[in-house]
């Protein structure tokens, strides 16, 4: 199959749309260049504004996206009511722990009937509430849906192939997404479980760690096979409990997305775990990092949520262990392997209490 990195964009035409986007990180610039060269006008906002003008300037994100040019008509701004005003949708890049902050601050410029769609995978501390439920909160005059999928930024950029998934309840944000983003590298597909698309990408970044510190313990490719599956029937088993469709994880939002974070050091939870797993502090793991690893925050919240609701979580009580607890990661791995075996496939053998 031919290689078309190398494509020439399509410049920006009369059919191309006003399109906002949120948050100047890796993921949101990817967005942004996909966008531009579909021809849309992208309005992208960011708190920096030299951040801004570099890449008003010279069409470079240095800090998140170094090699990447950005091309086509991209308007950077700093003043997010700017971004918003002309834009019929709306994509929400930002980190969850500043996600409602921003929402709220900026609430009167959303309009009636406009599309907003969350592209962070995390979870607000204070009531385990996922991002589209805080736009539903502070913006509920506004169209909500959410993005998730194995979507790594880096590839993404590179035009490599890649499907993404885009979950609402209306069909026209749905199908409005397919058209403003569907390109010959860029798959959407659709789906109507927002919350089990959402709690899919969120959860998947605690396994994605796990992952990370196993391969830096050189387990193994049975070990790291075995964590994958047993954190998808683990991270199933509690979003079902929430209310999540447990088929949605079989699709690209839970399977997909806990694949390439799993397996990938482009993952920056990966990246976290290896660095953990190598015998580093997480705090100066979190530091060379240099950006949010929503993982992080995501298992403190799991961890608490699982333990008040009574889902078995093994794994995510095993990572909560080593990363906050100080405990050793051979006698975690000791102790999970000596845990109970039961169900291999979550939902055919009769539920017990430990899985």
């Amino acid at each position: 199959m031919p290689q078309n990195n190398e494509a020439q964009p399509p410049a920006p035409g009369a059919s191309g749309q006003h399109v906002a986007v949120l948050g100047g990180g890796s993921f949101g610039t990817a967005m942004t260049k996909v966008l531009a060269e579909n021809g849309h006008t992208v309005h992208f906002w960011m708190r920096d504004e030299h951040q801004a003008d570099e890449i008003r300037q010279t069409g470079c994100n240095t800090r998140y996206m170094p090699d990447v040019k950005l091309n086509g008509d991209i308007r950077p701004t700093t003043k997010l009511e700017e971004a918003v005003a002309n834009a019929g949708t709306v994509l929400v890049a930002i980190p969850s722990k500043a996600f409602r902050a921003v929402i709220r601050e900026h609430s009167q410029a959303f309009r009636d009937g406009q599309i907003v769609v969350s592209l962070t995978k995390g979870i607000e501390e204070h009531g385990f509430k996922l991002m589209s439920e805080i736009l539903v909160e502070e913006i509920p005059r506004c169209r909500i849906g959410v993005l998730g999928g194995p979507n790594l930024a880096s590839e993404i950029v590179s035009r490599d192939l890649t499907a993404t998934t885009i979950a609402a309840k209306d069909p026209d944000v749905r199908r409005e997404l397919q058209e403003l983003l569907g390109c010959e590298y860029f798959r959407v597909y659709a789906n109507v479980d927002v919350y089990g698309v959402e709690l899919a990408g969120a959860l998947k970044n605690i396994y994605a760690i796990i992952a990370g510190l196993a391969s830096a313990r050189d387990l193994g490719e049975n070990a790291k096979a075995m964590l994958i599956t047993r954190g998808l029937a683990e991270m199933s088993r509690f979003a079902v409990s929430l209310g999540a469709n447990p088929m949605t994880f079989m699709g690209l939002a839970g399977v997909g997305d806990l694949i390439v974070t799993c397996t990938s050091s482009k993952s920056r939870n990966f990246r976290i775990g290896y660095a953990i797993g190598k015998g580093k502090e997480l705090d100066d793991a979190v530091a060379e990092l240099g950006q949010v690893a929503e993982g992080i925050y995501t298992l403190k919240l799991v961890k608490e949520k699982s333990e008040a609701i009574g889902i078995y979580m093994p794994l995510v009580r095993g990572l909560y262990e080593i990363m906050y607890e100080g405990a050793s990661i051979s006698a975690v791995i000791n102790s999970l392997m000596m845990s109970v075996q039961n169900s291999d496939v979550e939902f055919i053998l009769p539920r017990t209490i430990s899985q």
